[in-house]
């Protein structure tokens, strides 16, 4: 039997992503009311800019006191959506203790103080929930937090910033430029103007501590994640890609080592095999490949950005988490007694791609050969092409870790035949 009265929301933003889930609760109202077991009411809207017209939101609804707002008491859930770290972290612990639950889309603040809202969220007995802060549309935050419970997660590797693979899709398909793809991506609106949070990885990174800390039980903070961004990615090195049958993509990578004693979380462009299925995932589109024990292999693809899909995954915490309060209880909370410890990525073990200017005369090779076997990294494939006195050396290495490979480079650097290290790229997904 359907409650009449309804459950109230507080909707904090009412950007892109705002809007779109404002428009969702009035548009398939009668659709959510079947599936939570009650009405939803959008109790109020917090705004910055008051006087701008939001079709389809009746202006009384609109603030620009979001504290007031969370306050009232009477809200049963606050939904999330304005981004950054403040006012959003004390809005939301505010909330908490004014009587509700939280949905947020807010990756940055979930990855930089997520203990402390879950602690919070425990405290006052309420549900915080945040699907849409990784991956948009695609359903992956609630596989590993349930889904998979059962099961031991070993490996999360995914594309999980639409902007970032939009270019380099660009690059491999067109053979254009980093900046030449950039560009292109800017007018199509898939890039900020100011690009940097996608194009350095801090985005990319936020995402990974929050995936790193659900599937391994841990946690894993901003802070935690190795970020290396991808603007010094070359027409070069998807050449080079190419010829190992390679391409390049910028990867969150979140491992538990070997022994199962510790985990790492790191974001960088790597080469991975054309047979690989995150090879084949194009344009602004999302993927994340999860490897556990008994599961096997997952994959979860789908539109990572946008009003629609992120509102897509909002109403689905929505949902959730209406039901809970009806049903008096709350979702999982946080998920961190493995506390394991974060390995510094000098610990991280890979494949690497070197390429090298040297100079084009007998012996460079076998010095070359020699300053990697004193570091202790086995070298897979060479291949070197030159004239005029000049040549390039590319060395693929098997797995070796990043501290013996950061040696080898700096020892290589100081031999008279090299003249440069043109680039090096890990090879992961093998």
């Amino acid at each position: 039997m359907m409650r009449t009265r309804p459950l109230k929301v507080a909707l904090l933003g009412c950007g892109v992503v705002g809007s779109e889930v404002a428009r969702i609760m009035t548009t398939h109202a009668a659709d959510l009311a079947a599936r939570i077991g009650a009405p939803v009411e959008l109790a109020g809207v917090a705004v910055r800019r008051p006087d701008k017209v939001r079709e389809g939101i009746d202006p009384a609804l609109v603030t620009t006191d979001a504290t007031a707002l969370v306050k009232r008491g009477d809200i049963d859930v606050v939904v999330e959506v304005i981004g950054g770290i403040e006012p959003a972290r004390t809005l939301i612990t505010t909330a908490f203790a004014h009587g509700a639950s939280v949905v947020s889309a807010n990756k940055a603040l979930i990855a930089q103080d997520g203990a402390a809202l879950h602690a919070a969220a425990d405290e006052h007995g309420k549900d915080l929930y945040y699907e849409a802060a990784v991956a948009g549309a695609i359903p992956l935050i609630r596989p590993l937090r349930e889904s998979l419970a059962g099961d031991k997660v070993n490996r999360v590797l995914g594309i999980v910033n639409g902007t970032t693979n939009f270019i380099l899709d660009a690059m491999d398909s067109t053979g254009a430029g980093y900046q030449e793809a950039l560009d292109e991506a800017t007018a199509l609106g898939y890039a900020e103007a100011d690009p940097t949070a996608d194009v350095e990885g801090f985005d990319a990174a936020a995402k990974a501590a929050i995936l790193a800390g659900i599937a391994f039980h841990t946690r894993v903070r901003l802070d935690d994640v190795y970020r290396e961004g991808m603007t010094e990615v070359t027409a070069a090195d998807f050449a080079s890609a190419k010829e190992m049958g390679c391409t390049i993509k910028l990867l969150a990578i979140c491992e538990r080592a070997a022994d199962g004693g510790s985990v790492t979380a790191r974001v960088h462009p790597a080469m991975i095999p054309l047979s690989h299925p995150l090879a084949n995932v194009r344009e602004a589109y999302n993927a994340v490949f999860v490897e556990s024990d008994a599961a096997g292999q997952l994959m979860f693809y789908g539109p990572g950005a946008g009003g629609s899909p992120t509102a897509s995954a909002v109403l689905g915490d929505l949902v959730a988490v209406c039901r809970n309060r009806l049903g008096g209880a709350t979702g999982p909370g946080e998920s961190a007694y493995a506390a394991l410890p974060v390995s510094p990525m000098g610990d991280v073990v890979t494949r690497y791609h070197i390429s090298l200017d040297v100079a084009d005369k007998p012996g460079v090779l076998a010095q070359v050969a020699t300053v990697f076997a004193e570091h202790g990294v086995s070298i897979d494939t060479v291949r070197q092409s030159g004239k005029d006195g000049e040549a390039s050396l590319v060395v693929v290495t098997h797995r070796a870790s990043d501290a013996a490979l950061g040696g080898t480079v700096e020892a290589l650097r100081k031999l008279d035949t090299v003249r440069g290290v043109a680039s090096i790229m890990r090879v992961e997904g093998e």
